[in-house]
């Protein structure tokens, strides 16, 4: 089956979907650097950078996916103009990027397609908005029902929410969610994520280097795969005063384990966070620096995060550290996408079998 991901970013979503079996025609989206990491990524899959703000764009997806028929599409838009319009004012140019996930479904009518989001947006101007949504993909015949997943249920060590749209045509079938393979006993942890790699304690570490240990978790076999070279995994250098600072924070805490006197300049509620290695982490954020690991005194590689997103070490981020730390943090975790996949793939299944 044919996929178009829209807003792709580095490829996250796209990257769970073709591990579903999916085939990622087209990602589209106007950051390049993440695009450079999406195109060496997958497979044959074509990063076009385009603004999904103007129309013409439309016509350069109808012209680089050609003649293939598209089965699903796959989105991530960003949703801030909602909350400066409000739900009456739904075609306003700020919502143009919500907007253009609805113009290609109209235009393609795949099988299927999913929308994910912050989990805010369900709640928004008491729940209009996504009501506005779910009416206007029934207008366009299908059916769509939305529901806030959490990450670590489907294998992810990392908490992490987001609204999820999943719409099915109606001569297709009707959308139903993945059920959990984890319940929160069974979450999978930091440590059980990412302990097996170099710890980068006083070195920094070069860009390609090398496993110094086995995998000693099922999770870390699965991120591994058959990669024998460690790529991104490289140590931040932070200034004296932040070492010292993080190394009074304990484990699992934050800047109000701090003495007095120390981290004044931080004091917001993220601030001078150490992961709990024995439980899974917090939102992996975009590299605002306010996350650390575990045990030493500084925040997680790319490497980490991105195993803590659940890409496997066969990924490659590309571009400035920056902006790889940038791609991992905007991505939907493969693994959700991957279950995501999976289910919308049995339900079009299921009725190509009927036929």
């Amino acid at each position: 089956m044919n996929a178009i991901d829209l807003f792709a970013g580095c490829g996250g979503l796209s990257k769970g979907f073709m591990d579903a079996g999916f085939d990622i025609i087209v990602g589209v989206d106007n950051d390049q650097p993440a695009l450079n990491t999406f195109a060496r990524n997958h497979g044959n899959a074509i990063a076009l950078n385009a603004d999904l703000s103007k129309e013409e764009t439309f016509d350069e997806i109808r012209r680089v996916a050609g003649e293939r028929s598209i089965d699903v599409i796959i989105a991530g838009p960003p949703c801030q103009g909602f909350s400066l319009t409000g739900p009456r004012n739904f075609d306003d140019e700020r919502n143009k990027l919500y907007l253009a996930v609805i113009e290609i479904v109209k235009q393609y009518k795949p099988k299927g397609f999913i929308i994910e989001n912050v989990p805010g947006m369900a709640t928004l101007y008491g729940g209009q908005i996504k009501q506005e949504i779910l009416q206007r993909f029934k207008k366009l015949g299908y059916n769509i029902e939305c529901r806030i997943l959490c990450a670590a249920d489907h294998g992810v060590p990392q908490i992490r929410k987001r609204l999820v749209f999943m719409g099915v045509r109606e001569d297709i079938g009707v959308p139903h969610f993945p059920e959990p393979i984890l319940d929160e006993e069974h979450y999978i942890t930091c440590r059980e994520a990412i302990s097996d790699l170099p710890q980068r304690i006083n070195e920094l570490g070069e860009e390609i280097s090398e496993y110094i240990s086995e995998p000693v978790t099922e999770y870390q076999r699965l991120m591994r795969g058959t990669s024998t070279v460690l790529y991104n995994h490289v140590a931040t250098n932070h200034k004296q005063f932040v070492k010292d600072t993080i190394a009074l924070v304990p484990e699992g805490g934050n800047y109000k384990d701090l003495p007095p006197g120390w981290g004044e300049s931080r004091k917001f509620h993220m601030a001078w966070t150490r992961l709990d290695g024995n439980a899974p982490s917090r939102t992996v954020d975009t590299g605002h620096r306010n996350i650390f690991h575990y045990t030493l005194n500084r925040i997680p590689t790319v490497r980490e995060n991105a195993r803590i997103q659940s890409f496997p070490d066969s990924f490659i981020f590309t571009g400035t550290r920056t902006q790889q730390s940038r791609q991992v943090g905007n991505a939907v975790p493969p693994l959700l996408g991957y279950a995501l996949g999976k289910e919308l793939r049995k339900i079009i299944e299921v009725k190509v079998d009927e036929e």
